[in-house]
């Protein structure tokens, strides 16, 4: 990390122009980086956007949302893990207005975006969608092998029936 600090703000410092305006931009305090803020709270605290080819996210023993894929094959998961049956998720999403486990507007708009923590709930999130999308598979290949094992006489003599009086021309 103290690589890439030293990397970013020689970059930053080169692209400045005079030490006179570095000096108004950087701060140190507490053995915190800041840049163009005046109390930094992190090791590097940017008040701005930052550009970026690529952001890496150590995860440092964080615990991956494989448990959702555990929890379905019937393995034990290492977390309290329970998929919502989906009639009980519809009933959260009108109730709450978001889905479980994915912070509000309001938690976000207060307290900022913890982008490893987010990344991990989203890709929670997709995996229990991709099982509710294989189960709904399943459900549609059943009703469709149900159609198909209907006779033909059955289905053909259900179409068939002449409505006892026949439909008259409605006329304007």
């Amino acid at each position: 990390m103290k690589k890439f600090l030293v990397t970013f703000l020689a970059v930053l410092i080169s692209g400045c122009g005079t030490s006179e305006s570095i000096a108004t931009l950087i701060t140190v305090k507490d053995q915190k980086i800041g840049v163009d803020t005046k109390n930094p709270d992190e090791l590097l605290t940017v008040n701005g956007s930052i550009h970026a080819k690529e952001v890496r996210v150590d995860l440092d023993g964080a615990l991956t949302p494989d448990y959702v894929f555990d929890h379905y094959n019937g393995e034990t998961t290492p977390i309290d893990y329970r998929r919502m049956p989906i009639e009980e998720l519809q009933a959260y999403i009108i109730n709450q207005g978001h889905l479980p486990g994915v912070p509000t507007h309001e938690l976000l708009s207060n307290n900022g975006l913890d982008l490893k923590k987010f990344s991990l709930t989203l890709l929670e999130k997709i995996e229990e969608l991709t099982l509710y999308l294989i189960e709904q598979q399943n459900q549609i290949e059943i009703l469709q092998n149900a159609l198909k094992m209907r006779s033909p006489s059955s289905l053909k003599n259900a179409t068939d029936r002449a409505p006892e009086k026949p439909l008259e021309k409605i006329e304007n």
